[in-house]
């Protein structure tokens, strides 16, 4: 059992890019599958396909690389279930002065730190990417 599947996700996918793997797998869940479409449409990953295992599903991504260095230089858990960090609308994380993105579970669905200010909506704070 897992205590804590987003953070296992963000671990097999740092894992796989440290061993220069080119695709990964990872049990799926609804919260898993936004994280890899908001990866996927800031340009951190490749591609992704989800599998159905009469199970949970699967989800596999193909990682990505420039010349050999990873797309993802750093991908960090932010909020735990042990302590979960939220924050308002007015006070939205900035991943290194804007260059990286910030994850959020919100009212309006997970999305990115920059749509999360145009919508003006706080939330959970689910990761880092950068």
């Amino acid at each position: 059992m897992n205590s804590d599947p987003i953070a296992d996700y963000l671990t097999r996918v740092r894992n796989a890019q440290l061993a220069r793997h080119k695709v990964v797998e990872i049990p799926a869940s609804g919260i898993k599958k936004e994280i890899t479409k908001i990866l996927e449409d800031k340009g951190y990953i490749l591609s992704h396909k989800f599998e159905d295992d009469n199970k949970q599903g699967i989800i596999k991504i193909a990682l990505k690389y420039t010349n050999g260095t990873p797309a993802i230089r750093k991908i960090q858990r932010v909020s735990t279930p042990g302590l979960r960090k939220y924050v308002g609308a007015g006070e939205l994380p900035r991943v290194i002065n804007g260059l990286g993105i910030a994850i959020l579970s919100t009212s309006k669905g997970v999305i990115t730190d920059k749509e999360a200010r145009k919508e003006n909506v706080g939330g959970e704070v689910i990761c880092y990417v950068y």
